[in-house]
Protein backbone atom coordinates (compact mmCIF):
# COMPACT_ATOMS: atom_id res chain seq x y z
CA UNK A 1 0.00 0.00 0.00
CA UNK A 2 1.37 3.22 -0.82
CA UNK A 3 1.91 6.51 1.37
CA UNK A 4 -0.25 9.05 1.01
CA UNK A 5 1.92 12.25 0.69
CA UNK A 6 1.20 14.52 3.66
CA UNK A 7 -1.29 17.75 2.48
CA UNK A 8 1.30 20.66 1.32
CA UNK A 9 0.39 23.52 4.09
CA UNK A 10 0.45 26.88 2.97
CA UNK A 11 3.62 29.40 4.80
CA UNK A 12 2.50 31.60 7.69
CA UNK A 13 1.92 34.96 6.57
CA UNK A 14 4.78 37.41 6.90
CA UNK A 15 4.88 39.67 10.08
CA UNK A 16 3.32 43.57 9.38
CA UNK A 17 6.14 45.83 8.98
CA UNK A 18 6.47 48.04 11.81
CA UNK A 19 5.06 51.53 11.70
CA UNK A 20 7.11 53.85 10.47
CA UNK A 21 8.72 55.75 13.60
CA UNK A 22 7.69 59.35 14.83
CA UNK A 23 9.33 62.37 12.68
CA UNK A 24 12.09 63.92 14.82
CA UNK A 25 11.10 66.68 17.50
CA UNK A 26 12.28 70.25 15.36
CA UNK A 27 15.53 71.50 17.25
CA UNK A 28 14.66 73.01 20.46
CA UNK A 29 16.07 76.84 18.67
CA UNK A 30 13.51 76.52 15.98
CA UNK A 31 11.31 78.98 17.55
CA UNK A 32 13.18 80.46 19.13
CA UNK A 33 15.20 82.05 16.19
CA UNK A 34 11.76 82.55 14.55
CA UNK A 35 10.75 85.18 17.03
CA UNK A 36 14.20 86.37 17.19
CA UNK A 37 13.96 87.36 13.64
CA UNK A 38 10.39 88.42 14.32
CA UNK A 39 11.76 90.95 17.02
CA UNK A 40 14.42 92.54 15.43
CA UNK A 41 12.47 93.56 12.08
CA UNK A 42 9.81 95.11 14.88
CA UNK A 43 12.85 96.82 16.48
CA UNK A 44 14.05 97.80 13.09
CA UNK A 45 10.06 99.17 12.26
CA UNK A 46 10.26 101.29 15.11
CA UNK A 47 13.61 102.81 15.26
CA UNK A 48 12.36 103.62 11.81
CA UNK A 49 9.58 105.57 12.65
CA UNK A 50 11.46 107.42 15.60
CA UNK A 51 14.04 108.63 13.01
CA UNK A 52 10.87 109.57 10.97
CA UNK A 53 9.62 111.54 13.67
CA UNK A 54 12.73 113.14 14.77
CA UNK A 55 13.86 114.05 11.59
CA UNK A 56 10.19 115.57 11.46
CA UNK A 57 10.41 117.53 14.23
CA UNK A 58 13.86 118.98 13.31
CA UNK A 59 12.48 120.56 10.03
CA UNK A 60 9.57 121.70 11.85
CA UNK A 61 12.06 123.81 14.27
CA UNK A 62 14.62 125.06 11.64
CA UNK A 63 11.57 125.83 9.50
CA UNK A 64 10.72 127.99 12.80
CA UNK A 65 13.48 129.65 13.14
CA UNK A 66 13.90 130.18 9.64
CA UNK A 67 11.06 132.26 9.75
CA UNK A 68 11.93 133.89 12.85
CA UNK A 69 14.74 135.34 11.34
CA UNK A 70 13.17 136.33 8.55
CA UNK A 71 10.24 138.00 10.59
CA UNK A 72 13.19 140.23 12.75
CA UNK A 73 14.87 141.03 9.21
CA UNK A 74 11.97 142.54 7.74
CA UNK A 75 12.67 146.52 6.66
CA UNK A 76 10.93 148.61 9.41
CA UNK A 77 9.02 151.88 8.61
CA UNK A 78 11.25 154.59 9.80
CA UNK A 79 9.14 157.65 11.11
CA UNK A 80 10.12 160.70 9.42
CA UNK A 81 9.89 164.11 12.27
CA UNK A 82 8.14 167.22 10.81
CA UNK A 83 9.84 169.52 9.96
CA UNK A 84 9.15 172.80 12.09
CA UNK A 85 9.68 176.49 10.34
CA UNK A 86 12.19 177.11 12.88
CA UNK A 87 14.56 173.92 11.29
CA UNK A 88 13.79 175.46 8.01
CA UNK A 89 15.43 178.66 8.76
CA UNK A 90 18.84 176.65 10.17
CA UNK A 91 19.69 175.99 6.39
CA UNK A 92 19.55 179.62 5.25
CA UNK A 93 22.49 181.21 3.08
CA UNK A 94 23.45 184.64 2.67
CA UNK A 95 23.62 185.96 -0.70
CA UNK A 96 27.27 184.99 -0.35
CA UNK A 97 26.85 181.10 -0.30
CA UNK A 98 28.44 181.69 3.39
CA UNK A 99 26.24 179.71 6.06
CA UNK A 100 24.97 182.39 9.15
CA UNK A 101 26.88 182.13 11.87
CA UNK A 102 24.66 180.41 14.64
CA UNK A 103 21.44 182.42 15.73
CA UNK A 104 18.30 181.09 15.65
CA UNK A 105 18.96 178.64 13.16
CA UNK A 106 21.36 177.07 15.41
CA UNK A 107 19.65 175.52 17.90
CA UNK A 108 21.78 175.48 21.90
CA UNK A 109 22.49 171.84 22.31
CA UNK A 110 20.41 170.40 24.92
CA UNK A 111 17.58 172.46 23.55
CA UNK A 112 14.42 171.48 21.02
CA UNK A 113 13.80 173.09 18.06
CA UNK A 114 10.40 174.50 19.88
CA UNK A 115 12.25 176.31 22.52
CA UNK A 116 13.81 179.40 22.72
CA UNK A 117 17.71 181.00 23.93
CA UNK A 118 17.36 184.06 25.50
CA UNK A 119 20.38 186.47 26.53
CA UNK A 120 18.97 188.46 29.62
CA UNK A 121 21.96 190.72 30.88
CA UNK A 122 21.88 193.54 33.28
CA UNK A 123 20.79 193.80 36.25
CA UNK A 124 18.82 190.46 37.01
CA UNK A 125 19.73 188.23 39.57
CA UNK A 126 20.85 185.48 37.44
CA UNK A 127 22.18 187.02 34.45
CA UNK A 128 23.26 184.85 31.41
CA UNK A 129 21.07 182.32 28.94
CA UNK A 130 17.70 181.39 29.79
CA UNK A 131 15.73 178.81 27.88
CA UNK A 132 11.54 179.56 27.25
CA UNK A 133 8.92 177.29 25.51
CA UNK A 134 8.01 178.96 21.96
CA UNK A 135 5.58 182.12 22.46
CA UNK A 136 7.18 182.93 25.89
CA UNK A 137 7.12 186.50 26.62
CA UNK A 138 9.70 189.10 27.80
CA UNK A 139 8.38 188.82 31.69
CA UNK A 140 9.03 184.86 31.57
CA UNK A 141 12.59 185.82 30.62
CA UNK A 142 12.98 188.15 33.54
CA UNK A 143 11.46 185.53 35.82
CA UNK A 144 13.72 182.91 34.59
CA UNK A 145 16.37 185.07 35.20
CA UNK A 146 15.48 185.71 39.01
CA UNK A 147 14.01 188.82 38.46
CA UNK A 148 14.96 192.43 37.91
CA UNK A 149 17.54 193.95 41.21
CA UNK A 150 15.42 195.95 43.73
CA UNK A 151 15.00 199.95 42.53
CA UNK A 152 15.48 198.50 38.72
CA UNK A 153 13.18 200.58 36.65
CA UNK A 154 11.18 198.20 34.26
CA UNK A 155 9.50 200.62 32.43
CA UNK A 156 11.01 201.10 29.48
CA UNK A 157 10.23 197.55 28.60
CA UNK A 158 8.06 195.77 26.85
CA UNK A 159 7.25 192.92 29.40
CA UNK A 160 4.28 191.65 26.98
CA UNK A 161 5.77 191.29 24.21
CA UNK A 162 6.90 187.76 22.52
CA UNK A 163 10.78 186.97 22.10
CA UNK A 164 12.41 185.88 19.74
CA UNK A 165 15.39 183.26 19.50
CA UNK A 166 18.55 184.45 20.21
CA UNK A 167 17.32 187.67 21.28
CA UNK A 168 19.24 189.61 24.49
CA UNK A 169 17.64 191.81 26.87
CA UNK A 170 19.53 194.12 28.78
CA UNK A 171 17.72 195.31 32.33
CA UNK A 172 18.69 198.73 33.82
CA UNK A 173 19.36 200.00 30.34
CA UNK A 174 18.74 203.88 29.47
CA UNK A 175 15.69 204.00 27.42
CA UNK A 176 16.94 204.19 23.73
CA UNK A 177 17.42 207.79 22.45
CA UNK A 178 19.34 208.91 25.98
CA UNK A 179 22.01 206.27 26.20
CA UNK A 180 25.09 207.42 27.35
CA UNK A 181 26.98 205.98 24.34
CA UNK A 182 24.43 207.99 21.75
CA UNK A 183 25.74 211.73 22.86
CA UNK A 184 24.50 214.67 22.10
CA UNK A 185 22.73 214.94 18.79
CA UNK A 186 21.47 211.34 19.06
CA UNK A 187 17.94 211.07 17.61
CA UNK A 188 14.71 210.06 19.90
CA UNK A 189 13.84 207.31 17.45
CA UNK A 190 17.42 205.23 17.33
CA UNK A 191 16.93 201.53 17.82
CA UNK A 192 19.04 200.11 20.68
CA UNK A 193 21.23 197.55 19.70
CA UNK A 194 21.04 195.99 23.06
CA UNK A 195 17.52 195.33 23.14
CA UNK A 196 16.06 195.34 19.30
CA UNK A 197 13.95 192.61 18.07
CA UNK A 198 15.03 191.07 14.59
CA UNK A 199 12.24 192.77 12.85
CA UNK A 200 13.68 196.90 14.18
CA UNK A 201 16.70 195.77 13.00
CA UNK A 202 15.51 194.91 9.83
CA UNK A 203 13.78 198.01 9.46
CA UNK A 204 17.23 200.04 9.46
CA UNK A 205 18.48 200.87 5.94
CA UNK A 206 20.72 198.67 4.40
CA UNK A 207 19.88 195.81 7.26
CA UNK A 208 17.80 193.19 5.86
CA UNK A 209 16.92 189.89 7.68
CA UNK A 210 20.66 188.19 7.28
CA UNK A 211 22.36 190.68 8.49
CA UNK A 212 19.99 191.88 11.20
CA UNK A 213 20.53 188.51 12.32
CA UNK A 214 24.82 188.61 12.32
CA UNK A 215 23.88 191.44 14.29
CA UNK A 216 22.00 189.28 16.97
CA UNK A 217 24.20 186.36 16.81
CA UNK A 218 27.42 188.97 17.78
CA UNK A 219 25.48 190.79 20.87
CA UNK A 220 25.01 187.47 21.85
CA UNK A 221 28.46 185.97 21.78
CA UNK A 222 30.03 189.01 22.75
CA UNK A 223 27.05 190.09 25.84
CA UNK A 224 25.85 192.93 24.03
CA UNK A 225 27.35 196.31 22.65
CA UNK A 226 29.30 198.57 24.57
CA UNK A 227 29.51 201.24 21.70
CA UNK A 228 28.14 201.91 18.33
CA UNK A 229 31.63 201.20 16.79
CA UNK A 230 31.46 197.84 17.44
CA UNK A 231 29.18 197.45 14.41
CA UNK A 232 31.83 197.46 12.43
CA UNK A 233 33.16 194.02 14.05
CA UNK A 234 29.92 192.44 12.53
CA UNK A 235 30.28 190.71 9.52
CA UNK A 236 28.63 192.43 6.46
CA UNK A 237 28.69 195.64 7.68
CA UNK A 238 31.27 197.73 5.68
CA UNK A 239 32.50 201.66 6.25
CA UNK A 240 29.16 202.39 3.94
CA UNK A 241 26.63 200.51 5.85
CA UNK A 242 28.00 201.63 9.01
CA UNK A 243 27.92 205.52 8.33
CA UNK A 244 24.29 204.94 6.67
CA UNK A 245 23.35 203.22 10.47
CA UNK A 246 25.52 205.64 12.81
CA UNK A 247 22.96 207.82 13.83
CA UNK A 248 19.91 205.53 13.89
CA UNK A 249 21.24 203.07 16.47
CA UNK A 250 22.45 203.32 19.83
CA UNK A 251 23.26 201.29 23.06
Amino acid sequence: MSETPPARQDPPPPDPPPPDPPPPDPPSGGHEAAAGGWGWRSGLWVASRSAVAGVIVVAMLAAALVGALLWRSRPQPVAVPPVSEAGSTAGARPSNGARLPGGAGSPVPGTSASSLVIAVVGKVRRPGLVTLPAGARLVDALRAAGGALPGVDLTPLNQARRVVDGEQIVVGAPAAGVGAGGGPGTPTGAVNLNTATLQELDSLPGVGPVLAQRITDWRVEHSGFQSVDQLREVSGIGDRTFERLRDLVTV
